[in-house]
């Protein structure tokens, strides 16, 4: 009987799926993770793959490696070193793999044999993925269901609350509540530049400040990958390095992804690369548990009704059905605030039945004269500078009344922003006076 190739790591504590390493004294989960957290796999049944998958990742791991330890090639696919002994000891039997060297205590440094490599550039034929192990799509689900925004309801206090750096009136914080509960999807309207954008973004941390994500999914063989640094940011806490947890997961902040003009009907689906053989998740599957936000909607290249027609099912029902290069269709979960944000009239882009399945059409209307200096002089104290508010009576009879130009969210930050640089440029003290606010006007509003 050969000895085990991999010294199998010790088994991992969990409590209530919370590690018992980020859990604090009294027993409840700490502020930071959310309480649903991936259990360490402690067998092949865990891990939901088969020996077949597992060969094939490292057999390609090997072919465009070269050498690995056991050690190498576990953290590669971040996988507990157990799993892989009888996967290695499988090879090794078939003469797939050989033996190398020794690489410290009870390890080895492992390389393909010339019947392996011909094995791994079949399979590097049909798919080159070679990352992270992937997650069975039904762990996915209910990973998702754990994390659910569906499970969560919020108050006005808690809302308010996060949106404390906001001037929002208490009605307008109300009204987006009953709609993020509802869990339908809503529009904000309204003129650009008041924060319909912000808003969106911001609205997702009243639910908590992370979820777990697997950076990959297989479907039947098929891989998806899920995690996208581009859109997903990963989570670094001091916790996680210690604690006991299936690493095929990956802790982010809870996602918002926001798509503009660019947006296009393939992108709502799976997208396969036939050079790869792995298919892209699609842009509301890497939203989920999270808020996609449809910025400019009416200004995509697409008709808004056929956008619409493939979103209203999956919001009414929580599911979507997405179709696998083999022809298959699956179901995932549809699990997410979706905001459609507009600068033109609801009514004016789609007709009655599409605007009553969206229940919530909310105006974002711009700031009133008290809340807009009230917020020029707040953000200016922030960036120390010196705001005489003599000055800021003066931009507004001086520049908006005269034409009148609209009040908005935006202009305090813009406007600042503009007296910093010529401040700073002209090597001089950062304040608000008429002189510098005539010089942010002039180079940031057109027409002048």
């Amino acid at each position: 009987m050969t000895e085990p190739l991999i010294s199998p790591a010790p088994p991992t504590p969990l409590m209530g799926g919370v590690p018992a390493s980020m859990l604090v004294a009294d027993g409840s989960a700490p502020p930071g993770p959310t309480r649903f957290v991936p259990a360490e796999p402690k067998s092949l049944e865990d891990l939901g793959l088969s020996e077949a998958e597992l060969e094939s990742l490292v057999l390609k791991l090997l072919l465009y490696r070269g050498t690995l330890s056991g050690r190498g090639i576990a953290d590669q696919l971040q996988l507990p070193r157990q799993m892989l002994v009888s996967t290695m000891e499988g090879l090794r039997a078939e003469l797939l793999i050989s033996i190398k060297g020794s690489s410290g205590l009870e390890d080895y440094v492992f390389q393909l044999t010339e019947a392996g490599y011909d094995r791994g550039r079949r399979l590097a034929k049909q798919c080159t993925y070679t990352g992270v192990a992937p997650v069975p799509l039904e762990s996915y689900i209910l990973g998702i269901e754990q994390q659910s925004l569906q499970q969560s309801h919020l108050t006005q206090e808690k809302l308010e609350q996060t949106f404390r750096g906001l001037k929002l009136s208490s009605a307008f914080v109300n009204q987006l509540g009953q709609a993020i509960n509802d869990g339908r999807g809503m529009f904000l309207y309204g003129p650009p530049g008041n924060g319909k954008t912000s808003i969106s973004e911001i609205v997702v941390q009243s639910f908590g400040e992370f979820v777990w994500i697997p950076h990959t999914i297989t479907i039947d063989g098929e891989l998806v990958r899920l995690y996208d640094p581009r859109c997903h940011e990963a989570v670094d806490l001091p916790e996680l390095e210690e604690a006991k947890y299936d690493r095929r997961w990956i802790l982010i902040h809870r996602p918002t992804i926001v798509v503009g003009g660019e947006l296009t009907m393939p992108q709502l689906d799976l997208q396969f690369n036939d050079q790869t053989g792995i298919c892209e998740a699609p842009l509301q599957m890497r939203a989920n548990c999270g808020a996609l936000v449809i910025d400019d909607f009416g200004r995509q290249r697409m008709p808004t009704s056929e956008m619409l027609n493939r979103l209203i099912v999956p919001m009414e029902k929580h599911l979507d059905y997405l179709n696998l290069s083999s022809g298959r269709q699956v179901s995932v979960p549809f699990d997410m605030l979706l905001v459609f944000s507009t600068n033109l009239e609801p009514s004016d882009l789609v007709d009655e039945a599409f605007l009553r399945r969206i229940p919530y059409k909310i105006e974002v209307n711009g700031p009133t004269r008290e809340e807009f200096l009230s917020l020029f002089v707040e953000l200016a104290e922030g960036m120390g500078c010196e705001c005489d508010k003599r000055a800021l009576e003066y931009l507004l009879e001086t520049h908006y009344r005269p034409t009148s130009r609209p009040l908005r969210y935006c202009h305090p930050r813009d406007l600042l922003r503009q007296i910093r640089n010529f401040c700073e440029f002209n090597d001089r003290p950062l304040e608000v006076s008429r002189e510098t606010l005539d010089v942010a006007v002039r180079n940031y509003f057109a027409g002048l």
